[in-house]
């Protein structure tokens, strides 16, 4: 065999699901394995169960890329571990002073991360002009005298004007020299605590992207593979692994993107409900051209409330591994000894499933005496799907629903509220399938006026289009097939010159390696 192979890998809450495709993005070998508390051991047993499982013997030499979607970033947020220490510097007095920097984050949290904080003279208007001019001994003296990990920088209207952000990037690297910063105006849109929320997360995880990227590194030199990695981010795209150390925060959200961008190119169909049945939960969103419609809601992540792009996903608790008669829970990746299928005691939706005839797992029959039970638990899930089918599709009934994931044969053959359902092969690895077969991505939101001279209008929508696709390049994408995929200006209201919220995006397929 020639080419390139190429290995998607998806961490979930249960299982960690691993891929690898050619270069006609063929399937030639899929795994799936648990889970296991540190993360970095599934990963490693399932990408040895995965080239192990390749059609001929040494064709792993032939592997030259890894994608990864972790839940590393999430899980240090949720859990409020291997978090660094941060510094907070907010460009707004005097406007701002009212509301400090992380006042709304949980206590603990709070405690976990912030080495200090302070709010100096500076910001912008909405139109890109000066609250204030930047306080620079504030800033000096700031960074100085208190020592941090990481510092996340946020301006007022930054992204209308990052000057003053940019120019406190300069003064920290002459003042105390390489330490990493967040700026605000890279990484959130408009709101200012929640775009300062999201940059304190990303300069807390830079220590979490480090780990992951050297526990992956430590999996492959192991196995002799010399690749390319590539992590996923939350809109379904992918980012180098140097971007990804940048800006970590923004593989939070990966794993119900790669799932639909897996079900789109599993099933063919660029417009539909997807429906990704786990083992602790059903995630559903919808696709829209081939990407995830993404949320036009705050998104609140362990309590901290941001407002970075994700997702618009809607979960609800079914999965193979709930427990029947129980709270919402789930037996886990220990489905495989508790269910009633593999001889276990726990009645689970797995066991609801197979006793309506949904599916054939495990290596015992449903008991007689658990069969009433279990139609009655499978009729309830019909309906809690039917419900989150009908809330996510929002009035149209003419999408198809994809169904993918280790649990989809718990859904029904017909479901209210959509045209059809459709199993495409492989649908239980669509996340690591959807890591495998993305694009990679930038992004830009800004501010421009709304009318005015047509030429300097022009210029700056230009303007936003070149630095979009100069940070999908960054990403990763080859520079002479990026697209801009997403254009979208929003009026703004209450301000004394019309203008418009511009977002820009661009994609592109990976750039070529060498060789």
């Amino acid at each position: 065999m020639s080419g390139t192979l190429r290995v998607g890998i998806d961490v979930g809450g249960t299982n960690t699901d691993a891929v690898v495709l050619d270069d006609d993005d063929r399937v030639l070998a899929t795994a799936k394995r648990p889970t296991s508390p540190d993360v970095t051991g599934g990963l490693r047993a399932v990408l040895d169960a995965v080239l192990a499982g390749l059609p001929e013997p040494g064709l792993e030499k032939l592997v030259k890329r890894v994608m990864l979607g972790t839940t590393h970033a999430t899980n240090a947020i949720l859990e409020r571990r291997a978090l660094g220490r941060v510094a907070v510097l907010r460009l707004g007095a005097p406007a701002t002073t009212s509301v400090p920097p992380l006042s709304e984050w949980p206590d603990d949290l709070r405690d976990t991360v912030a080495a200090g904080t302070a709010i100096v003279r500076g910001g912008h208007f909405v139109d890109g002009r000066e609250i204030a001019p930047l306080d620079v001994d504030a800033v000096r003296k700031f960074v100085a005298t208190t020592p941090a990990d990481a510092i996340a920088v946020a301006g007022v209207f930054s992204p209308a004007s990052a000057d003053q952000e940019n120019r406190v990037a300069e003064i920290i690297r002459a003042e105390i020299g390489d330490v990493p910063v967040s700026l605000s105006h890279e990484i959130g849109s408009l709101g200012l605590l929640e775009r300062e929320n999201a940059t304190v997360l990303n300069a807390a995880l830079y220590g979490v992207a480090r780990d992951v990227t050297v526990a992956l590194r430590e999996a492959l030199d192991a196995r002799g593979l010399e690749v390319e990695t590539y992590f996923a981010q939350n809109d379904g795209t992918l980012m180098a692994v140097d971007y990804a150390a940048r800006y970590p925060v923004l593989t939070i959200g990966s794993g119900p993107a790669n799932s639909l961008r897996g079900a789109a190119y599993l099933s063919g169909v660029t417009d539909a409900i997807v429906a990704d049945v786990g083992g602790t939960s059903t995630d559903l969103g919808v696709l829209v051209g081939g990407f995830p419609r993404e949320s036009a809601a705050a998104v609140e992540i362990g309590g901290v409330v941001t407002n970075f792009r994700m997702p618009d996903i809607l979960s609800i608790a079914l999965g193979g591994g709930t427990i029947i008669g129980a709270e919402p829970r789930s037996v886990g990746y220990r489905i495989g000894t508790e269910a009633l299928v593999f001889g276990g005691s726990t009645p689970t939706m797995t066991d609801a499933a197979v006793a309506a005839g949904r599916g054939t797992v495990g290596t015992r029959p449903v008991p007689e005496e658990w069969h009433e039970r279990l139609a009655r638990a499978v009729r309830a899930a019909d309906e809690a799907v039917a419900d989150a089918v009908d809330r996510v599709a929002l009035g149209r009934a003419d999408r198809p629903l994809v169904a993918v994931g280790g649990g989809a044969f718990l859904l029904a053959d017909q479901v209210p509220g959509a045209r059809e359902v459709i199993r495409p092969a492989h649908a239980e690895v669509a996340n690591a399938v959807g890591a495998a077969i993305a694009l990679a991505s930038g992004r830009l939101e800004t501010i421009v006026p709304a009318s005015g001279s047509g030429s300097s209008r022009a210029r700056l929508i230009d303007n936003a289009k070149e630095e979009a696709a100069a940070r999908a390049v960054a990403a990763g994408a080859d520079p002479a097939t990026v697209q801009i995929v997403e254009l979208s200006e929003i009026p703004l209201s209450y301000l004394p010159e019309p203008a418009v919220r511009l977002h820009v995006k661009a994609a592109g397929p990976l750039a070529r390696q060498a060789g």
